[in-house]
């Protein structure tokens, strides 16, 4: 997937006032923050922000071009009005080139299990991992094959391929997928049902072997 660009400009006046003219005018003020603790105020067309990043992740590196100069950079937190969704405010948090950063990643999970196809159900507790990397190595999302699952078969952080360069920073004992084997489950429930019926019908035996004594007195 090609970088997303977008298109901003710089903007001279902060504070309440400022930012609610920016949105009646259609624009969505932002800040880019640095490594360094600077911060540059920004605004950008918001038809134009909400097409362009419709479907990219939290770690898409986007290009913001500010007339001038140009930032590579993450979207760190986007603030919505609670009543209608409508963004209010982005922060993004800039990546230098040759800097080492973190990062979470999306995993995405393709292909139908061999566990699944013989009854079993998926189950997907964790769905990103955090990794250390360069820019220049930073994937948007990791897919993971998992159709050669099988029932009562886990896969796990450790299991996940991942590219030269790039260090895992998640426990590598989380499971990111596993196979319950529900036929398995069903048989069990089934098999202490039938243990516990001879013990039942016990009782009224054992009630009808006293019975004929008492008739004898």
């Amino acid at each position: 997937m090609s970088k997303v660009v977008l298109q901003a400009k710089n903007r001279q006046n902060v504070g309440s006032a400022e930012s609610r003219r920016i949105r009646k005018s259609g624009r969505i003020p932002a800040v880019i923050y640095g490594r360094s603790g600077s911060a540059v105020s920004i605004d950008m067309d918001s038809s134009d922000f909400i097409k362009n990043t419709k479907g990219i992740s939290e770690s898409t590196i986007i290009k913001l071009e500010v007339e001038n100069k140009s930032y590579d950079a993450f979207v760190k937190d986007t603030q919505r009005n609670i009543i209608d969704g409508k963004i209010l405010h982005i922060d993004f948090y800039e990546v230098e080139s040759g800097v080492v950063l973190r990062a979470k990643v999306s995993l995405v999970l393709q292909g139908n299990p061999i566990g699944v196809r013989e009854g079993g159900m998926l189950e997907n507790p964790f769905h990103e991992i955090e990794i250390e990397c360069l820019p220049s190595d930073l994937p948007e999302r990791i897919e993971i094959d998992i159709s050669g699952l099988k029932a009562n078969q886990s896969l796990y952080v450790r299991d996940i391929p991942l590219a030269k360069g790039i260090r895992l920073l998640t426990n590598p004992d989380q499971v990111v997928a596993l196979v319950k084997f529900a036929k398995a489950e069903a048989a069990a429930a089934a098999t202490t049902e039938a243990a516990a019926t001879p013990e039942a019908a016990a009782a009224p035996a054992a009630a009808d072997k006293k019975a004929p004594a008492a008739d004898k007195k």
